[in-house]
């Protein structure tokens, strides 16, 4: 607008003498004047529509601005929401995070087991011969809760009845934890590793014996480095603190669990130790036996048991090693278990162990290990991605001894001797084949017509299993 006004005001000025000429001029000589003003006064009529178009371009131009600066404020603060909206990750099932500590993730398993036992001519029990089962069909829920806890509640379907697995809470700030509910106590690495992820169907014959299992408990942890160490006390299973009468059960354990697990090169060394006690107070009159199955879960039939005894505490004390090198791993554990009888007041001697070693055969794959056990084997050439999956080979020998006969105890030794191929296609699929061939002296079963008690039994079995 100002540059209007001075274009007007110098055109003024230019005209003055001209109006002093006027005076003078011819009527033809004025005319001509008049002309050359009026095509001046369309010439500055035409530059003020410019400018005026010039000047509402600029205020479009700045109205536009504002617009955009608007709209980019809007963008940026529906990024802002859009950041923190659930994401989900796919880890064998959803899982749903909102990335401030809540999560939220479906879990199961599925394991179908055949198996077939057989003993020598004489030896006669229904569990012989062919079996079958779902050995386990587990569904559940885990996930996380702002400010460091977690938790897991999963039940077992496969059976008639359903059964409670885990169900717990915990607390995690590290290196401390805290774990409170329904979970396994503090022993064996065999026991802790999951069944998921164990070299064979059937875990160590002394952690069937020797009643690991999962009870009620306030555990405490400490991870830190290449230290984990555990430490709980605990009552007693659900299913026996469960129904009628089971209000009078007030037995309880400690169990504790310490592991150090170096790595020195490419080579993951294990080393640990647990400890257990359990005061079975009421349960004192109710009787127990420590006893196991002959490599496949499918059968009940047990050749080697101590027969129900009256037990009033249990000690026990176990040691742990493995080491995990590329594709080769090697594992062993020995357990020295101590039930004090009632009869007697004096401890039974009792002892269970084995050695392990596995080979993976495919390149690239090795035994997995996490926080002191064993974990999921994930194939680095899996099915459907160019490979044919991992393939493992395992060997096994598993010794039980259940005699003591200083106590009047005639329960049995076991000498078994396993071999087994496993395949991991993808990660979340495995199936499992397994030959074992057990000696055994002191058997529950008798032979006819000579009654001869020392014998072996083969046993064959395989696994289909999913899990997510």
């Amino acid at each position: 607008m100002r540059s209007s006004i001075r274009l007007a005001m110098l055109l003024g000025c230019s005209m003055l003498p001209l109006a002093a000429q006027a005076q003078t001029l011819t009527s033809e000589e004025a005319a001509t004047m008049r002309a050359e003003m009026a095509a001046l006064k369309a010439q500055m009529d035409a530059l003020q529509a410019r400018l005026a178009q010039a000047e509402a371009g600029a205020a479009t131009a700045s109205a536009n601005a504002q617009a955009a600066t608007t709209i980019a404020q809007k963008a940026s603060e529906v990024a802002q929401k859009a950041g923190a909206a659930p994401t989900i990750k796919f880890k064998g099932a959803p899982e749903i995070s909102d990335g401030k500590g809540w999560s939220f993730k479906p879990r199961g398993r599925f394991q179908w087991d055949v198996a077939s036992v057989n003993a020598p001519n004489g030896v006669s029990n229904p569990g012989l011969g062919f079996s079958n089962k779902l050995r386990r069909l587990f569904l559940g829920v885990q996930g996380t809760i702002p400010g460091g806890f977690g938790y897991r509640a999963e039940a077992d379907f496969a059976n008639s009845a359903v059964t409670v697995t885990d169900a717990y809470i915990t607390y995690d700030r590290g290196p401390l934890n805290i774990t409170l509910g329904h979970h396994k106590t503090y022993g064996s690495l065999d026991e802790l590793t999951s069944d998921l992820d164990t070299s064979f169907m059937e875990r160590a014959a002394f952690v069937q014996a020797f009643g690991f299992e999962r009870r009620l408990g306030l555990g405490f942890g400490y991870a830190k480095g290449d230290i984990v160490v555990n430490a709980g006390v605990f009552t007693d299973n659900i299913r026996d603190l469960s129904g009628t009468g089971t209000d009078a059960n007030n037995s309880y354990s400690l169990d504790s669990r310490v592991v150090w697990m170096p790595k020195l090169d490419a080579v993951q060394l294990h080393v640990g130790g647990s400890v257990h006690w359990r005061d079975m107070n009421s349960l004192s009159s109710t009787t127990v036996a420590y006893r196991a199955r002959p490599g496949a879960g499918t059968t009940d039939v047990r050749f080697i048991s101590t027969g129900n005894r009256l037990v009033t505490k249990e000690a026990g004390a176990g040691l742990e090693l493995a080491a995990i090198s590329g594709p080769l791993h090697a594992t062993g554990e020995a357990y020295w278990f101590r039930p004090e009888l009632a009869a007697s007041g004096k401890d039974a001697h009792l002892f269970g162990g084995y050695g392990e070693i596995g080979y993976m055969l495919t390149g690239g794959d090795t035994r997995a290990y996490k926080k002191g056990t064993f974990a999921s084997v994930v194939p680095t050439k899996p099915v459907g991605k160019g490979g044919i999956g991992a393939i493992q080979i395992v060997a096994r020998y598993d010794y039980l001894d259940l005699n003591d006969p200083a106590r009047g105890i005639t329960g049995g030794t076991q000498s078994g001797y396993y071999a087994g191929i496993n395949w991991f296609p993808v990660e979340y699929i495995k199936f499992m084949l397994n030959y074992g061939h057990i000696d055994y002296s002191n058997a529950t079963i008798a032979k006819t017509p000579n009654g001869d008690r020392s014998y072996g039994v083969d046993t064959l079995a395989a696994r289909a299993q999913l899990s997510f």
